[in-house]
């Protein structure tokens, strides 16, 4: 009977241990689409397109698609993931120039990516302080989710504003 009972809660261990990484690989697969939509979009814009703004006082283009970098940095730092020492998160909506706005996405997408998969199952439930808010370390992978898809649909309202039919939707 100890046996049986060793066995079973090993399997039952193994299993939040799988679900933990199901959970991770799942925000990850999903941030990965969104991002790689944004980096699309982002690369559709022409140069002049990303100092557009639809009113003053709102991000351009490029400012929003720095700002969505910003914040992944922003949320693995509280997370306890210090950002590349070459990021300046404070002044990284100042950058100019669309090859280097893509290039600051892209390497933010792939910092944050990597450090979701350094999540372990059984801290996903710590909590977090964000500082606007403290979660759990879940909540916090699925805010980093959602901030991205937000300021895609914000990209996507913008390329159509210019004129720019969003790569993907052809």
């Amino acid at each position: 009977m100890k046996k049986l009972m060793c066995f079973c809660l090993g399997i039952l261990a193994y299993t939040g241990f799988a679900q933990g990484d199901m959970t991770t690989a799942s925000i990850n697969g999903m941030l990965e689409r969104v991002q790689g939509q944004t980096l699309q979009l982002a690369q559709a814009f022409d140069e002049e397109q990303m100092d557009w703004r639809p009113a003053d006082g709102i991000r351009s283009v490029g400012e929003t698609i720095l700002h969505t970098a910003a914040s992944n940095y922003y949320i693995a730092m509280k997370m306890g993931y210090a950002p590349p020492e070459d990021v300046d998160m404070m002044s990284m909506e100042t950058i100019k120039g669309k090859d280097a706005i893509v290039e600051a996405y892209s390497k933010s997408a792939d910092f944050i990516k990597e450090k979701i998969n350094m999540e372990s199952a059984e801290k996903l439930g710590e909590e977090v302080d964000l500082g606007f808010a403290k979660l759990s370390r879940l909540s916090a992978l699925l805010i980093v989710l959602e901030h991205n898809g937000e300021h895609k649909g914000q990209l996507i309202a913008y390329a159509r504003s210019n004129g720019v039919v969003p790569p993907w939707s052809n």
